[in-house]
């Protein structure tokens, strides 16, 4: 997945060879963008790729039109103003002004157009279409045992975002930077970075109007994707790996695929997400690295928090003003079922889970020595316990080399895929414009 990320960042162009084109600039995203931990297991299901076209860029209501931009984006240049849609964190976009390059040094000129709202469709037929994402599914027929292992996790799909540019941050969120912080983080210098990147907008609309035909084709959700990337590095080792255990046992217990009377997820990722970032602004660095506090205890307690979440279906937006992601949850039994259950959650039957569904899964390693994998056959005490573990540990930093070869394989294949896409992208963009032009 480096291997992924590092094309991405290299070339930054899934678009047009010609530079009479727009192009399409892509950016790395996710999970894979945001954990700097190598845990022994993966709960990454899937590689995450937002891309925005060098020809459009949106800019928050009553802004003024940018008069320079990034070498990136195009000559010519369609400008949206952001518009409230009457959901929180959902918008509309209206188109605003048309920027014309002047000079060669990424000044422009504004000339107002005529004012229209911004339409969208997914008109990828061949793809599968999840919220905002073009998923591409992985195929492994071609890797090793050995490599489809170590792919299992990260490599199981590509998921492709189209979303449009805002390098400004947005006002539906303008309190997140100058907020009152009791412990200092983040600190100035990430506020600043945070900042300064803006946001994005994907086509995604509100789970309550999704079945609106024209609701869905209007209604565009604000990202704070590239504000998470740098928010999840600026986190301490125990904050990562605590939000990896979270990850890991919400997907395994199945907790994250639990749908409501709609059909729509109780819980997802963001929400997990979103519990530990604020996790992080509300308890000190002191709250995690606690002596008392190690990371089995921590997690039961951030369950705990979540549940009372769902008790009372309000999970507050990290970023925007006023939005509660549990806004349209349905209050039904099996919404209190699932609250009651993270709620039972206790610190001995967590522990045990997670040497039985984590320590043990990693035994299970095709090229493990099986001396390391007998050890966890008695771990009756804390300190057979630690041994197993620790000669696990031990082992799997001997076969760093091994484990590289296999991502690297794995990589080779996704970037192949990704080349792939690209192409299909490009000649997507070509036939849409020459239907324009007739």
């Amino acid at each position: 997945m480096d291997a992924l990320a590092a094309l991405n960042s290299a070339s930054g162009i899934v678009g047009s060879a010609s530079d009479s084109e727009d192009n399409a600039i892509s950016l790395s995203t996710g999970s894979v963008a945001e954990f700097y931990i190598e845990p022994m297991l993966s709960c990454v299901g899937d590689a995450d790729i937002m891309y925005h076209m060098s020809s459009e860029l949106a800019i928050p209501q009553g802004f003024p039109p940018p008069t320079q931009l990034p070498d990136e984006f195009h000559g010519r240049v369609r400008v949206a103003e952001i518009i409230d849609s009457g959901f929180p964190g959902y918008v509309f976009l209206v188109s605003s002004y048309l920027l014309t390059e002047i000079t060669d040094d990424g000044k422009y000129n504004a000339l107002q157009c005529l004012r229209l709202l911004l339409y969208r469709k997914h008109d990828f037929t061949s793809t599968k279409i999840q919220g905002p994402a073009l998923v591409t599914k992985f195929s492994h027929q071609n890797l090793s045992v050995l490599e489809s292992y170590y792919a299992s996790g990260p490599m199981s799909s590509l998921d492709r975002v189209p979303c449009i540019r805002c390098l400004s941050w947005p006002v539906q969120a303008a309190d997140w930077p100058t907020r009152h912080r009791n412990y200092g983080w983040p600190d100035s210098a990430t506020v600043d970075r945070v900042v300064s990147n803006g946001c994005d907008l994907v086509l995604v609309a509100h789970r309550l109007c999704k079945q609106d035909e024209w609701m869905s084709s209007h209604q565009w959700r604000l990202s704070f994707s590239r504000a998470e990337i740098t928010l999840l590095n600026s986190w301490i080792k125990v904050q990562q790996i605590v939000y990896h255990v979270l990850r890991f046992f919400m997907k395994a217990e199945g907790v994250t695929d639990i749908t409501d009377n709609t059909g729509s997820k109780i819980l997802s990722n963001y929400n997990i997400k979103t519990l530990m970032l604020w996790a992080c602004e509300i308890k000190g660095r002191n709250w995690w690295i606690d002596v008392d506090l190690n990371v089995v205890r921590i997690c039961v307690k951030l369950l705990h928090i979540l549940a009372d979440w769902l008790t009372d279906a309000r999970c507050v937006h990290y970023f925007v003003n006023n939005c509660n992601l549990f806004d349209s949850l349905d209050n039904s039994q099996l919404t209190q079922y699932t609250a009651h259950g993270l709620q039972s959650v206790t610190e001995v039957w967590l522990a045990e889970w997670f040497v039985n569904n984590y320590l043990c899964k990693c035994t299970r390693d095709p090229i493990l020595n099986n001396r390391v994998s007998r050890l966890f056959d008695d771990i009756s005490t804390p300190v057979k316990l630690q041994n197993a573990v620790s000669a696990v540990v031990h082992w799997r930093l001997g076969q760093t080399l091994t484990v590289a070869w296999c991502q690297f394989s794995v990589a080779h294949l996704a970037i192949h895929v990704h080349q792939q896409l690209s192409l299909n992208l490009r000649m997507t963009i070509f036939h849409e414009r020459i239907l324009k032009d007739r």
